[in-house]
């Protein structure tokens, strides 16, 4: 019987360690590349307190590593720097999910060459 409870509490402990690291936004998705350009809209919302959200939006070509280009619609709860570059988390063809901002080095080369 401690055998299992022991068992259990190890069992329930990895799961919690994983729950906290892992960031399933990111994990087991495609990358594609983007450069920043300006948003295409924005949306306000304003919240109960009286405060305002702002959300932007950005649709742009996005490059897979072996250059090819797909249509990606993405927001960021600011505005992004104009010319930076994003390495983009997608599922289901293009469904941003989320994105980290990386260096033009760090993009493969036929993406970078697409950019």
């Amino acid at each position: 019987m401690k055998k299992i409870i022991g068992i259990s509490l190890i069992l329930l402990i990895v799961s919690v360690v994983i729950l906290a690291t892992v960031d399933f936004n990111r994990f087991g998705k495609e990358n594609v590349y983007v450069q920043v350009g300006a948003p295409s809209y924005m949306e306000e919302e304003k919240l109960d307190s009286g405060e305002i959200m702002s959300t932007y939006w950005y649709e742009l070509p996005a490059y897979k590593e072996n250059g090819s280009a797909v249509k990606v619609e993405f927001s960021a709860q600011k505005e992004l720097e104009q010319g930076a570059y994003l390495k983009l988390y997608i599922k289901k063809g293009n469904h941003v999910t989320s994105y980290d901002e990386v260096q033009l080095t760090q993009i493969p080369g036929k993406a970078r060459e697409s950019l």
